[in-house]
């Protein structure tokens, strides 16, 4: 109880420390922000660049192929979605056309996350335009997934107990180099030393 700071430091590793490791990453795309270059101006661009809305994305702002570059540099979006020219005919056509997007990966789990949202969203779209209808596959077999004691999948569950754990291993490399200096400080390491114990035994009664 003497020694403060190590009184701080292990009050703050088992509260404030957990509770932000828990909750500083998202578990979800959240108001990410995304423009569209829309250079096929056709009813399905359309479609997909109206797919994207809250609480997920903003709302898709529409921008030029020029200005791509200047606005990811500038932090303005994380996403941009680029439909080429003849998107929606070669769509009809049966061809196989590639929509890009530009991702600002600085948040590496949104961009993450959201990359594979988005790509969600425009399959969706385009099986919808080609089927005219949301089409579903029946399958024979129906897997139903029950998660045990985190039923809901919540990530700061699984987050918090990471920081637990990481903590505790944390502190016992600290707290056991802490008790060693405190022998040596105390003039009774050199009576461990001439102990019939080897190294490993000292720091493993230590931890």
């Amino acid at each position: 109880m003497g020694d403060v700071t190590m009184i701080i430091l292990i009050v703050f590793l088992f509260s404030a420390q957990i509770y932000s490791r828990s909750t500083a990453i998202s578990e979800s795309v959240n108001n990410a922000s995304i423009a569209i270059v829309d250079e096929d101006h056709s009813t399905l661009s359309r479609n997909i660049a109206n797919a994207f809305y809250p609480p997920y994305f903003k709302f898709a702002e529409q921008i030029s192929a020029s200005e791509v570059d200047q606005v990811m540099d500038q932090d303005r979006f994380m996403f941009v979605v680029i439909i080429p020219p003849r998107f929606e005919a070669d769509v009809r056509d049966g061809r196989l056309p590639s929509v890009q997007i530009d991702v600002d990966a600085t948040a590496v789990t949104q961009a993450s996350l959201g990359n594979s949202y988005i790509q969600s969203i425009i399959t969706k779209e385009v099986n919808f335009f080609v089927n005219r209808s949301n089409a579903t596959i029946d399958y024979p077999v129906v897997l139903v997934q029950r998660r045990a004691f985190n039923p809901n999948g919540t990530m700061s569950w699984f987050s918090s107990m990471g920081a637990l754990l990481d903590n505790v291993t944390l502190l016992a490399i600290i707290l056991t180099g802490a008790a060693l200096l405190r022998e040596r400080e105390h003039g009774t390491i050199e009576h461990l030393l001439v102990m019939p114990l080897t190294s490993f035994q000292i720091i493993m009664s230590k931890v």
